[in-house]
């Protein structure tokens, strides 16, 4: 179990190298999300928006941003219409209540038209591990094992050297 309280993001990354790979197969389901905060621009960002998790299906495609709209109801985003400099420039709007309002009315225009991602095996560092590569930003989410039905995921931005530490729970 990793410990969600703040830590800095060189403590994040020393945690996610210790970890063990996973393989990208064994990931097909619904997972539940949460950030680790780190201070990143991002910290508390989707948690305030009603961010799920992730949904990775056996063909290897994923919903790479599942929304809660309500009891039991989950929504996928299409990350391409998020503007995501903005978003990384911009971390402490997205935590306003403002924002949260906001972005409900725009959920249905978010609305992916299919998935969104692809789940495929890539080094870093020198360990091959799962990672999602999104279709139309240029972002990649790379996961270590914590347990069995728990990962530790690291979010990078092509071009923004900070990563983004989350962790994802299997449900069923």
């Amino acid at each position: 179990m990793i410990d969600l309280t703040p830590i800095t993001t060189v403590e994040a990354l020393g945690r996610f190298r210790q970890l063990p790979p996973v393989h990208s197969r064994e990931l097909a389901g619904l997972w539940r999300g949460s950030g680790v905060p780190t201070n990143h621009p991002l910290d508390g960002v989707l948690e305030n928006l009603g961010w799920f998790g992730k949904r990775f299906h056996p063909n290897l495609r994923a919903d790479a941003l599942l929304f809660q709209i309500g009891p039991g109801r989950l929504v996928a985003l299409d990350p391409a219409y998020i503007p995501l400099g903005l978003a990384l420039r911009l971390g402490s709007l997205g935590r306003t209540r403002l924002v949260r309002q906001c972005f409900r009315f725009l959920q249905r225009p978010l609305r992916a038209h299919g998935h969104t991602a692809t789940l495929e095996m890539q080094d870093f560092e020198g360990i091959r591990s799962a990672a999602l590569v999104y279709d139309r930003q240029p972002i990649t989410d790379r996961f270590r094992r914590i347990g069995h039905d728990q990962l530790f995921g690291m979010m990078s931005a092509h071009g923004d050297p900070r990563p983004y530490f989350f962790t994802l729970t299997r449900r069923e």
